[in-house]
C-alpha cells in the first residue's frame, strides 16, 4: 500500500491499471451463438442496439476493478458519480483524482460520446478521460471484451475541442455563466456551439471587421471571461444557431484520441480487421454476410452450442 499517493500520481496508478483492461472479458451478459447464418445476419444487424446498456455496465464495473486496486486500499474509495462530472472520483486525496469513462462499440456508428466541460474545470489536471473500445468476444455474440483502451488528460480534450470548433465569426464556443451561488444540481459547466448564420455579405463583413479589431490572436480560444464577453457581444448582435453535433468526442481532433480510433479500427479479430467489420455489416449483400459469418464464426445450421475460442 502507498501512503503517499498525490493526484498525478493516483492517476497514472489507475491509468495503469485501466490499459490492463485490454483483452478483459466482463462477465456481464451473454449474447448466445445464433443458431443459423440467417439468424446471424438479423443479430449483426441489432447487436449495435447492446451499445448504451452494455457501455454502462462496463463503466460501473471499471469503477469496481479499480477499487480492487491494492495501491488505493486504506487511502480512500473510487465513488461513481450519476448524474456528475467526471464519472468516477477518488474520495481521499486533494485536488480529487477523477476519470470520464467513455465505452465504445466500434461497429456502431462514429464515438457519439460529447465532451462539454469547460477548460475552466481542469486548472488542476486531475481529471483524465478512459475510452473503452469493446466487442462481443465473437464479433456478433458472447460475452462483451475490451479491445483497446485509451487514457488522455481531460484539460488536453477540452483544448483540442475549443481550438477545433473556435473560429470567429463563423463559428464560437461560449463558455457557461457564471453560475457558482447556484446549488450544485443547478450549477452549469458545459460549452456550447454556435454557429454563424447570416449570407448578408454587410452583415458578414461587418462581423469580420469587429473580430479584426480584436487584434493579434483575437481568433485564439480564451475562456476568460473578457475575451468571453466579445463573443457574447457577436452571439447578441447577430444570428447564431445552436449546433447540436457540438463536441462529439469523433470530432474533437485530439491527437492520442485520432489514434486510439485507428488503432481500434485497424486491429485484426477473428481474421478481419474492426473497419472490415464494420464495412460488411453495413453492406447490402446480405449473402456476403451469411457467407463471411460461416467463414469466420463458424455459424452453421444446427449449431446452437459451441462457441469459438
Amino acid at each position: 500500500m502507498n501512503n503517499k499517493l498525490d493526484t498525478a500520481g493516483a492517476i497514472a496508478v489507475a491509468s495503469q491499471h485501466l490499459h490492463e483492461l485490454s483483452g478483459h472479458v466482463f462477465d456481464l451478459l451473454t449474447v448466445s451463438k445464433p443458431i443459423t447464418p440467417d439468424a446471424a445476419v438479423n443479430l449483426s444487424k441489432v447487436v449495435s442496439k447492446l451499445s448504451p446498456l452494455l457501455g454502462n455496465l462496463i463503466e460501473f464495473n471499471t469503477v469496481e476493478f479499480l477499487n480492487d486496486q491494492e495501491e488505493f486500499r486504506g487511502l480512500g474509495e473510487w465513488r461513481r458519480q450519476d448524474p456528475g462530472f467526471p464519472d468516477t472520483v477518488f474520495d481521499g486525496i486533494t485536488p480529487t483524482p477523477g476519470f470520464e469513462i467513455k465505452a465504445w462499440f466500434p461497429l456502431a456508428t462514429e464515438i457519439t460520446a460529447r465532451f462539454k466541460d469547460s477548460q475552466n474545470h481542469f486548472a488542476d489536471d486531475n481529471t483524465h478521460v478512459c475510452m473503452l473500445a469493446w466487442l462481443p468476444e465473437h464479433i456478433i455474440y458472447g460475452k462483451p471484451y475490451i479491445l483497446d483502451v485509451v487514457v488522455v488528460s481531460g484539460r488536453s480534450v477540452a483544448e483540442a475541442r475549443d481550438n477545433h470548433y473556435h473560429n470567429p465569426p463563423d463559428y464560437l464556443v461560449l463558455e457557461p455563466e457564471d453560475t457558482t451561488a447556484r446549488t450544485r444540481n443547478l450549477q452549469q459547466t458545459n460549452t456550447n456551439g454556435y454557429k454563424l448564420q447570416t449570407t448578408d455579405s454587410a452583415e458578414l463583413a461587418e462581423a469580420l471587421r469587429i473580430v479584426q479589431s480584436w487584434g493579434d490572436g483575437g481568433r485564439t480560444y480564451r475562456p476568460t471571461p473578457d475575451y468571453q464577453h466579445r463573443l457574447r457581444e457577436l452571439l447578441g448582435r447577430f444570428n447564431y444557431r445552436l449546433d447540436t453535433n457540438y463536441a462529439k468526442m469523433d470530432r474533437i481532433v485530439h491527437g492520442e484520441l485520432e489514434a486510439f480510433k485507428t488503432r481500434v479500427m485497424a486491429t485484426k479479430v477473428h481474421g478481419l480487421t474492426v473497419r472490415e467489420w464494420e464495412r460488411l455489416f453495413r453492406s447490402p449483400d446480405e449473402a456476403r454476410i451469411k457467407r463471411v459469418l460461416e467463414e469466420r464464426l463458424g455459424v452453421t445450421e444446427g449449431d446452437p452450442d459451441t462457441l469459438l475460442e
